[in-house]
């Protein structure tokens, strides 16, 4: 369980994408549950447990704007997006109030609800990274076991700007985690979410959930 003397954490949902695979415009902005994704689940974000949240913005990031109420949350531009995720996964990062963890969500997984997020809040240890683990879809054997890491994840305050450092590209804590397993504890979420993202247009079907 969570140490009660662990510091707070700071929600980061990193939505600067454009959608290029999909070709509806920024997925921030697909409607979802009457509002639009972005919306969702940033207010997914604080209802599981998170004390404050930070919106990365990117592409479109005027039109997002001005279609959302993100009134409630800290919202930054990232003006480098385009360059990969990992741009804007720096700057959701240095955009966190400083002494807290960092649970970094994308935006593009419409799965995630408030009870993943608080079973990564309640299992994180200080020192560590908490990911969300989902079934690894590569191994068919009915009685497998294995998980794959995803998202949502957590980031101790300890570690931010070690993770932060290592990333580029589309990848923004993969080459931290990789160089650094033992550090690692998968928190099995697979009866709460899928981890499933809406990529390509075979996947809008997540959406009427």
């Amino acid at each position: 369980m969570n140490d009660s003397s662990a510091a707070p954490t700071t929600g980061v949902l990193l939505a600067g994408g454009a959608g290029t695979r999909l070709g509806l415009g920024p997925k921030a902005l697909l409607p979802f549950r009457g509002q639009t994704l972005v919306e969702v689940l940033a207010r997914t974000l604080l209802d599981g447990g998170c004390l404050k949240v930070v919106v990365v913005l990117g592409a479109g990031a005027e039109d997002v704007r001005r279609g959302t109420d993100l009134g409630g949350y800290l919202v930054v531009d990232n003006p480098e997006w385009a360059s990969g995720m990992a741009s804007s996964f720096r700057t959701g990062v240095a955009a966190a109030t400083p002494s807290h963890n960092v649970l970094v969500a994308l935006v593009d997984q419409p799965g995630m609800t408030p009870a993943v997020v608080a079973r990564l809040l309640a299992a994180h240890q200080p020192g560590r990274v908490t990911a969300a683990g989902y079934p690894d879809t590569v191994y068919k054997g009915s009685n497998s076991t294995n998980l794959r890491r995803g998202h949502p994840l957590i980031i101790d305050a300890t570690l931010r700007a070690d993770v932060a450092e290592s990333a580029v590209g589309d990848a923004g804590a993969r080459r931290f985690l990789k160089a650094h397993p033992g550090l690692v504890d998968v928190v099995d979420c697979s009866d709460l979410a899928d981890g499933a993202d809406v990529d390509t247009k075979d996947k809008l079907h997540l959406l009427s959930d």
